[in-house]
């Protein structure tokens, strides 16, 4: 192991390189039995070199070799949905389709899913997971028990089962308490008086005899959120080597990212969601980015696509969350935004867009690359946006180029 003196520090420090970049030069220096300072200030010269040639040069066209880049491996990509991470149970949108919901920013995504990380002796015992899993899945009536209806009597029975209460109170004071905890919250949301003839029966029924009214109330008590989050359906709880070892991680069918963050025994700092505007809501706009960027990535790697390189993933995730907001790559979004005419009317719904600019008196400035393609004019990109004048100086009119 080298130590890095001073005067190393100095020769890497005096480079055009970027800290993350620096860090790594000292890192590797340090793990090299012996280096001299000459060969120091050799690395750091040509790790320097390497990294200006890499830079994108200016009046690079970074905005269409992107779209490239992305659109190219896109026509390979599947229009299938696949099992997420080999959870058999829990279908998440893959491939085109969930390449298509993110760059149209779709408010809700065809299946929403999270991932929850837990923390302590919650990730590494599974009887204190599903105590979580219990907070999280949303639990109905047909999960605690059977369901009849007494026509005679005009009653609804519920028959709970005793070991699923258990199961799903494991904290709860007393068997009795829970039975009267979900009697409590049928009487509440059903409006009806709530009967326990037995331990563990409900029975309630219409305030007037009425076999309409009694199906109803069925209909009614069905939908109703005994415990957990709504929006989740269904928790599957897996043990799997993670960057802190072996824990166990909880996938969700449903999203509710603000609920589950303030749970006890969940990982905020690693907890996430497929919906990147449920993140932007609970986290703000650069965790927005920050999903997008992964999504995407994620997607493309799953079909095997993953030689796209991120920066070109980056400047999308840039391009749709600069203004605050997650903008959709659309008509809707970004591209009907544009401040040029023809660069809208060249995207879609054409007549429209002439049409309301015509009335409005709007002028087109021919900034960008569509509308100087459009009236045949070189476009302002590389060698197109650089002016060079030749101009008489000094004695004998020698010309010089400005």
């Amino acid at each position: 192991m080298v130590q890095v003196t001073e005067d190393m520090r100095a020769l890497v420090e005096d480079t055009e390189l970027p800290r993350r970049l620096k860090e790594e030069v000292y890192s590797t220096l340090e793990d090299r039995d012996s280096v001299t300072l000459e060969q120091v200030d050799e690395i750091a010269r040509a790790v320097e070199s390497k990294y200006v040639d890499t830079r994108v040069d200016p009046l690079d066209p970074v905005g269409t070799v992107s779209a490239q880049s992305i659109g190219e491996p896109g026509t390979q990509m599947t229009m299938n949905t696949f099992h997420y991470a080999g959870v058999a149970e829990i279908d998440v949108t893959q491939g085109l389709p969930r390449l298509i919901e993110l760059v149209d920013a779709r408010k809700e995504p065809d299946t929403p899913m999270m991932t929850i990380h837990l923390e302590d002796e919650y990730a590494e015992e599974r009887e204190r997971a599903h105590e979580v899993v219990w907070q999280i899945e949303s639990t109905k009536i047909l999960q605690l028990g059977d369901v009849s209806t007494n026509v005679a009597d005009m009653l609804v029975q519920v028959d709970l089962n005793e070991d699923t209460l258990e199961e799903r109170w494991p904290t709860a004071d007393s068997l009795e308490s829970v039975v009267q905890d979900i009697a409590g919250t049928i009487q509440d949301k059903l409006g009806v008086e709530v009967q326990t003839p037995a331990p563990t029966v409900v029975q309630f029924g219409p305030e007037e005899p009425s076999y309409r009214d009694l199906l109803q109330l069925v209909e009614e008590l069905r939908d109703i959120v005994f415990k957990g989050i709504e929006e989740i359906t269904r928790v599957v709880i897996r043990k799997e080597e993670t960057e802190r070892g072996e824990e166990f991680v909880l996938y969700t069918e449903g999203s509710a990212l603000g609920d589950v963050l303030g749970l006890e025994g969940v990982d905020a700092s690693r907890t996430t969601c497929n919906n990147i505007h449920e993140i932007h809501r609970q986290l703000g706009i650069e965790a927005a980015r920050e999903a997008i960027i992964n999504e995407t990535m994620d997607t493309l790697a799953e079909q095997g696509l993953d030689e796209v390189n991120i920066r070109h993933l980056m400047l999308v995730a840039d391009i749709m969350t600069n203004r605050g907001t997650i903008e959709s790559i659309g008509r809707h979004g970004i591209s009907g935004n544009k401040d040029s005419v023809l660069a809208r009317a060249a995207f879609e719904v054409t007549v429209n867009h002439l049409l309301d600019a015509a009335i409005h008196g709007e002028v087109d400035d021919l900034n960008g690359v569509t509308e100087n393609v459009i009236v045949g004019k070189p476009i302002k990109l590389g060698t197109g946006d650089v002016d060079l004048r030749m101009t008489a100086r000094g004695e004998g009119g020698a010309e010089e180029a400005d």
